[in-house]
């Protein structure tokens, strides 16, 4: 056989061996990108089912990402695109990456397999998971995951809600048993009994499919359960559903915890007050840090992770509710020492929060 097809078979077979070597994801060569160094970076986003108005994830989403267009200008080209069903998420990514997109954003847990099949078929584009985790990626991959330590944030804030109960119980009400909105239960438990060891915590959770996240009406109903039963704070990680929490917690004169933006200023200006305060998750920092770190030629394949310590997680203070954390602040900022120096564990599930 001619020795030069014997080197291309080689080659080839050492190609597919790096590929399968690789998991769930292209190797990624910057080299053989399609953009020209006078082109824009082509940055698409697309968001999760409910899009745009959610008050929340898709909402802080889009935010970065028009601070990054904001920021760097003619640097980039973006395109944000809103999935009306679960089908569309697999066709707006595909439909990026064949519009030759440089950069690709999946917003959240559903998108995680989605992405792992289109990267495969789509070696030259970079994709960014955010606030979703997969297993084995490697730096010379051709996808990077953004994730958060919510259940720091969460500690937090039911820290909060323990020394601002009267009635000595809580709730908590969570969109979907997932595993992301499992460890802001646990962080929330875990904060509130660190605080008040006697402490009663109310749980309930919306639905277990994608309707968990978008029924404000049924969590408002479960929150007025809660208040039934007793809880005059509580806090929601539900998405779109959490805007029903906040209105019906605030219209009778409760607290209530937001999530992920600022939800003080998504209500009437009679029910601001009862915002005790929201646990900030960096998504807007995610994405706009995605881009930025993909036009300086630095976004590697595999994983970064947001907490407390360098403000990827935070607890929202501003004009309306910082006299109701004026006490509270001095113990928030102890704790939130305690948990960045490693002194306070946090558990990032239940099984962690049981032991």
């Amino acid at each position: 056989m001619n020795r030069n097809v014997l080197i291309i078979i080689w080659l080839l077979m050492v190609t597919l061996l790096l590929a399968v070597a690789s998991g769930c994801s292209s190797i990624f060569d910057p080299t053989g990108s399609r953009k020209q160094d006078s082109e824009p970076l082509k940055v698409g986003l697309v968001l999760d089912v409910g899009g745009r108005g959610d008050m929340a994830f898709n909402d802080a989403a889009y935010d970065g990402l028009q601070k990054a267009q904001k920021e760097f200008g003619t640097h980039v080209q973006v395109q944000c695109l809103e999935p009306v069903e679960e089908a569309d998420r697999e066709k707006l990514l595909r439909s990026l990456a064949q519009e030759e997109y440089d950069l690709v954003l999946g917003m959240g847990q559903f998108f995680t397999s989605i992405i792992e099949e289109v990267a495969l078929d789509y070696p030259l584009t970079r994709f960014v998971l955010i606030d979703a985790f997969i297993d084995g990626l490697k730096s010379n991959n051709n996808i990077s995951c953004f994730t958060f330590k919510e259940h720091e944030g969460a500690f937090l804030a039911g820290a909060a809600a323990a020394m601002k109960t009267k009635s000595g119980t809580i709730g908590f009400i969570g969109g979907i048993p997932a595993p992301v909105i499992e460890r802001f239960e646990a962080g929330y438990i875990a904060g509130a009994k660190y605080v008040k060891p006697d402490i009663v915590v109310l749980s309930s959770y919306v639905g277990t499919g994608l309707e968990g996240f978008r029924s404000p009406e049924k969590a408002g109903e479960l929150a007025a359960g809660q208040m039934e039963n007793g809880a005059d704070v509580i806090c929601h990680a539900a998405g779109q559903s959490g805007n029903g929490v906040n209105e019906v917690v605030t219209s009778r004169g409760r607290l209530v915890i937001g999530e992920d933006t600022d939800q003080t200023f998504t209500l009437p200006e009679e029910q601001q007050p009862y915002v005790l305060t929201s646990v900030i998750k960096g998504v807007s920092k995610a994405v706009y840090d995605s881009v930025s770190l993909q036009l300086k030629g630095e976004l590697a394949g595999g994983y970064y992770e947001y907490g407390l310590k360098d403000d990827g997680v935070y607890y929202a203070e501003n004009s309306i509710n910082e006299a109701l954390l004026a006490d509270l602040k001095p113990r928030l900022e102890e704790i939130k020492t305690g948990i960045i120096s490693g002194e306070i564990k946090v558990p990032a599930n239940k099984q962690e929060l049981q032991k």
